[in-house]
């Protein structure tokens, strides 16, 4: 007999979600389950409705978080158990419009420093220096580096879509070092094995969870205090290269962006833009009190 779960990941195949979503999603409906304590089909539109105010009023998850849980239930409920509840529509996420971190090149250098492994080191500066989110940089193979146009072919990236991003001379060199410590024939950055560091398993890549985990120590003991991940990386990323003058269209392509509002907001956080607004602001403010001092003068 085929359970829920089966029959929800069938149509999330169906609807052609990728596999992330489709965990994601699960997971969403698990929760619910386990919160619930009823099985899928006995829960009502009530217990929806106490949920939801429970993840945002006592758990108080983000907004992201509380999209992923909306977006996974409401699939459940609308396409796997056909029910159409006004709850479902009701419920939103709050608007979120935050501005990301960004490291200073100086900042990457130091926490790069303090990451010991070269496997954590390689995949980290890889995802920098090519702006890879955390799951394309674990993913990558090596039939997807191009050396001869010094190019990385990007594999169903956000939204199932593909793209190419420019390879940096110092990061081929890198990987192609890398590499000779494996020698795997799919993976880039392949799971360690048991048999050293020398040995890897072949059929699967490093686990985001590890490198993300490799980069928390590095930025701990780099004593940098900024609320950064492994995302902040790409944030970094994008915002370097506008300082260096790259167009908005062509990083918004390298990015993999949807639409160019998405990108945009890097150029509000490059250091040119900041201190062209820091030199405006002081030379709108300079001698303000020497010029209210000059006005008490004359009126003594």
């Amino acid at each position: 007999m085929i359970t829920y779960r089966q029959r929800m990941i069938e149509d999330m195949q169906l609807h052609g979600y990728s596999e992330r979503t489709q965990e994601a999603y699960s997971r969403a409906v698990r929760q619910l389950v386990e919160y619930a304590k009823k099985n899928p089909s006995q829960i009502t539109e009530d217990d929806l409705r106490q949920y939801f105010l429970y993840t945002k009023n006592i758990k108080k998850w983000s907004a992201t978080a509380f999209k992923i849980a909306i977006s996974g239930i409401k699939f459940f409920f609308t396409y796997t158990l056909k029910r159409e509840w006004t709850t479902l529509k009701l419920a939103q996420p709050q608007k979120e419009n935050k501005l990301p971190v960004v490291l200073t090149q100086q900042e990457i250098q130091r926490i790069f420093s303090h990451i010991r492994l070269f496997r954590y080191r390689a995949c980290l500066f890889t995802i920098y220096s090519t702006g890879l989110r955390l799951n394309e940089g674990t993913h990558l193979q090596v039939k997807d580096i191009d050396s001869s146009r010094m190019l990385i072919h990007v594999h169903r990236g956000k939204g199932a879509k593909d793209r190419y991003v420019p390879l940096p001379k110092e990061t081929l060199v890198l990987l192609r070092d890398f590499w000779k410590t494996h020698r795997n024939k799919v993976w880039i950055f392949p799971a360690p094995g048991r048999g050293g560091a020398g040995m890897s398993s072949a059929d699967r890549p490093i686990s985001n969870n590890s490198v993300q985990d490799a980069f928390r120590a590095a930025l701990k003991e780099s004593g940098i205090n900024k609320k950064a991940r492994v995302h902040t990386l790409r944030h970094s990323y994008a915002t370097h290269l506008l300082e260096k003058g790259i167009s908005l269209r062509l990083l918004q392509d390298y990015l993999g962006h949807s639409t160019p509002v998405s990108t945009a907001r890097y150029a509000h956080l490059t250091q040119n833009t900041l201190h062209a607004a820091k030199n405006s602001i002081d030379n709108l403010m300079d001698g303000f009190f020497k010029n209210e001092d000059a006005s008490h003068g004359s009126n003594g």
